[in-house]
Formats: C-alpha cells, sequence, structure tokens
C-alpha cells in the first residue's frame, strides 16, 4: 500500500489512523489534509478530517565513479557537424534525440467518496461526534444501503434526546448527516434516520391525527393548519386522506417551516 485516505474526527487522529494502516512513521510519508476536522456545536457544522498520506519514494543510492574511470567525452566528427551548420542554413528542421527526463508527477485531485463502507463510515462517524457533544456515549448505529438510500437506525439509553419534542431533534439531525455526507459523496444520497422504531410510531400517530383534524375541519366548516413538519410527514397525511371528497389538503410555506392545511369542500 502505498497511500491511503482516512478520516478521523480530527486531522491528528487521521493521520495516526493512515500511519497505522500504512505501518510506517511520519518521516517515511508525505502528508496532505484535505479538510480538518470540525466539532462545531451540538453537531451543528461539525465536520471530520480528512488526509491523504502517501509513502516517501525510497532515494536510490548514487554511485560515484573514480576520476581515473571516468568516461572521456565524445566530441562530434567533423562531417556531422557540418551537416547540422547546413541544415541550419537551409532552414531544415533539425532532428535530435531527446534526453529521457522522466515527466513531472500529475498530482491527483482528491476523490470523493463512492462506495459503500466509506459512506457508511463517514455517516457513522459524524453521528457519534454529535451525540459525544449531547453527552451520549453508548450510541449504537447500525446501517444498510438500498441504492441511492442509506438506511440508519439509532439506539442508546438516551434515545429520547436523540429525538426530541415530536421528533425536531431527529429531524434535524437526518438533514445536518444528508448535508455532511452529500458534501464528500460522488453521488447523491438519501439518509433516513430512525431512533428505536420512531419513525413508525410517527406514522401511526400522523395517521390518527389527519382523521382528527379531517373531521375537525368538516364540522367546523373551518381552515385546519398543522404545525411545520417535514415533507414526508405531510406526505403520510396527504395519503390518508387523499380519499376523502369533503376536504382537500395543501401545502404552504417555505422549507423548512412548510405546513400542511385542510380545507372543507364546500
Amino acid at each position: 500500500m502505498k497511500q491511503t485516505t482516512q478520516i478521523g474526527a480530527t486531522s491528528e487522529e487521521a493521520i495516526e489512523l493512515a500511519l497505522k494502516k500504512l505501518g510506517k512513521t511520519r518521516e517515511q510519508v508525505d502528508i496532505q489534509v484535505l479538510q480538518e476536522g470540525k466539532k462545531g456545536f451540538l453537531g451543528i457544522g461539525a465536520r471530520s478530517a480528512h488526509v491523504i498520506v502517501r509513502v516517501k519514494e525510497e532515494s536510490k543510492p548514487v554511485v560515484v565513479i573514480p576520476a581515473e574511470e571516468a568516461v572521456e567525452p565524445i566530441v562530434l566528427d567533423e562531417p556531422r557537424v557540418t551537416e547540422k551548420l547546413a541544415a541550419a542554413e537551409d532552414d531544415e528542421p533539425i532532428v535530435e534525440l531527446e534526453e529521457a527526463v522522466p515527466e513531472a508527477p500529475i498530482e491527483e485531485k482528491p476523490k470523493k467518496i463512492d462506495d459503500t463502507p466509506l459512506v457508511k463510515e463517514v455517516t457513522e462517524t459524524y453521528l457519534k461526534e454529535v451525540a459525544k457533544a449531547m453527552n451520549i456515549h453508548d450510541l449504537h448505529v447500525d446501517m444498510h444501503k438500498q441504492g441511492k438510500t442509506l438506511y440508519v437506525e439509532l439506539s442508546s439509553k438516551k434515545a429520547a434526546l436523540l429525538i426530541g419534542k415530536r421528533g425536531h431533534t431527529l429531524n434535524a439531525l437526518q438533514q445536518l448527516t444528508q448535508l455532511v455526507v452529500n458534501k464528500q459523496s460522488q453521488s447523491y444520497i438519501t439518509i433516513l434516520i430512525d431512533v428505536e422504531n420512531y419513525r413508525d410510531r410517527r406514522e401511526e400517530a400522523l395517521e390518527v391525527l389527519a382523521s382528527r383534524m379531517a373531521e375537525k375541519a368538516i364540522r367546523t366548516g373551518k381552515t385546519v393548519t398543522f404545525e411545520p413538519m417535514p415533507s414526508y410527514e405531510r406526505k403520510v397525511i396527504h395519503n390518508v386522506l387523499s380519499s376523502r371528497v369533503d376536504i382537500e389538503t395543501y401545502s404552504e410555506g417555505i422549507e423548512p417551516n412548510r405546513y400542511l392545511v385542510i380545507q372543507p369542500v364546500r
């Protein structure tokens, strides 16, 4: 292995991990820091450190030839010199052997992550950094990827902190994680995070709430407005009420404060 790209909470941590992988010391490698790590506040603005560590090429020993064994310089004979001058006078191109000069190495641009293991590594590293900032040290992260969607299941004794009131903390965590991963991913990836099956329980609660609010709109003859919620939660309510002909549903506002409205049909 001549080089490795490593992720860590800090650049120092990433460098140490890379050195262990390569089995080298700092003196034997060149280090390129692609991105410095940043803790942020409660995960907001936090990011992982990324480094590339390359093994230095071993220098070849220089062989010193004694003066008495040195090769005498080669002198061009007169005819060749004359031909060269004649060609120059006739403005004809002179073809000479080029010295074998090694081409300068083309520095590779750091590639963005595009395989599942690295996507998972970035996701898990970020989530655990946020959890530590929330004083959660027992976070377990389970993931599986289907197509362009990464499903993330979190578990902890402090699960309620990760979920927050009506899932607000969980939704924010999901949005931030998606931003972090897609900043480093070669192709767009959808991140769906759940904590101990909270999403399913929330969906059931939304279905009950949708039916209750629809009845309220019919009973009062007035428009009913929900609090702002993410698009997939609004979609749950839309789907539940889509078959009803006595009401209509639509969304208003701008993300992340977009909300759903139920209006009775008169």
